[in-house]
C-alpha cells in the first residue's frame, strides 16, 4: 500500500459485525458506543442488560444492537454467543473483551480461592475462551481484529486485590501470545489500557476529597477521564486504520503512567 493510497475510509467499520462483553455498562458502553458510530453493528453478551441506554445508543447510529443473555464464565457459553453472532449477521469481525471484575479486600489473609478464582475465570478465562470460538471463523474469513481490556494494574502492583492485578497482566500476556499466534491469519489482537475514568463505580472515590487529590496529582491531565475518551482508540484498534499494529497496549490515561 502506498501513502496516496489511504483515506479516512480505513476507520469505517461499516458493515463490520462486533461482540463486545460487558458492553452495556461503564466503560464497555463506551467501546460499544464507538463501533457503532463507526458503522459496526454491536452484540453484547451478558447476565442482563442494561435500561435500554445502549440499544439507544448503538441504533441510534443507524446500526443494529443485538443483547444475548450470557454466563461467559459457563461452559459452551461462549461458543453460543460467537455462533449466534455469526448466524444472525453471517460474520465476527471485531472482538472486545470488556467484561470484568474486582473483588477488593484490606487484609491479604481474608483473600482467598473463593475470591481468586471468580476473577480469574470473568476477567481471563472469559477472555481466552472468546478469543478461541472467535478464532474459528476469524481464521476462516483471513481477518479480524481482537481488543482486550486490560488496566493501569497491568503494569503496577495490586494492594488489596492481588487477583485483579494477576489477571490483568494475563490480559497483557494473553494479548502479546495471541498476536503471535494469530497474525498469520491477518488478525490484530491489541489491548487498551484505560486510567482512572468517571463512571457510577468510582463515584464513591471521587467524592473522598482526599483520596480524589491523590489521584489527581498523579495525572498530568489533571481531571479523571470521560468515557468518551475511549472511544477514539477502540475505533482506531477496531479498523483497518490499525492493520500493522498488533501485540500493543495502548494507555489511555491522561498520562498518569508517566508519573
Amino acid at each position: 500500500m502506498q501513502i496516496t493510497d489511504f483515506n479516512m475510509d480505513f476507520f469505517s467499520l461499516k458493515g463490520k459485525n462486533a461482540i463486545v462483553t460487558g458492553g452495556n455498562g461503564g466503560l464497555g458502553q463506551a467501546f460499544s458506543a464507538a463501533l457503532a458510530n463507526a458503522g459496526a453493528n454491536v452484540l453484547v453478551p451478558s447476565l442482563c442488560d442494561d435500561d435500554g441506554t445502549t440499544r439507544k445508543l448503538v441504533e441510534g447510529c443507524g446500526v443494529e444492537y443485538e443483547f444475548v443473555e450470557a454466563d461467559i464464565t459457563a461452559e459452551g457459553e461462549c461458543k453460543r454467543v460467537v455462533e449466534h453472532c455469526v448466524n444472525k449477521w453471517g460474520s465476527i469481525d471485531i472482538l472486545i473483551n470488556c467484561a470484568g471484575i474486582s473483588i477488593n479486600e484490606q487484609d491479604i489473609t481474608k483473600y482467598g480461592r473463593a475470591q481468586w478464582d471468580k476473577m480469574v475465570a470473568v476477567n481471563l478465562t472469559a477472555a481466552f475462551e472468546m478469543i478461541h470460538e472467535c478464532c474459528t471463523f476469524m481464521i476462516k474469513q483471513k481477518s479480524g481484529k481482537i481488543i482486550n481490556i486490560a488496566s493501569l494494574y497491568s503494569f503496577l502492583g495490586g494492594q488489596w486485590s492481588p487477583a485483579y492485578a494477576s489477571t490483568k497482566h494475563g490480559i497483557v500476556g494473553l494479548t502479546k501470545s495471541m498476536c503471535d499466534e494469530l497474525a498469520q491469519f491477518n488478525i490484530q489482537v491489541n489491548a487498551i489500557a484505560p486510567g482512572y475514568f468517571a463512571t457510577p463505580l468510582t463515584e464513591m472515590t471521587r467524592s473522598d476529597e482526599k483520596r480524589n487529590a491523590e489521584i489527581l496529582s498523579h495525572i498530568p491531565a489533571n481531571r479523571w477521564g470521560w468515557t468518551a475518551d475511549l472511544m477514539g482508540a477502540t475505533i482506531f484498534l477496531a479498523s483497518a486504520a490499525s492493520n500493522y499494529v498488533n501485540g500493543s497496549t495502548v494507555t489511555v490515561d491522561g498520562g498518569y503512567l508517566m508519573r
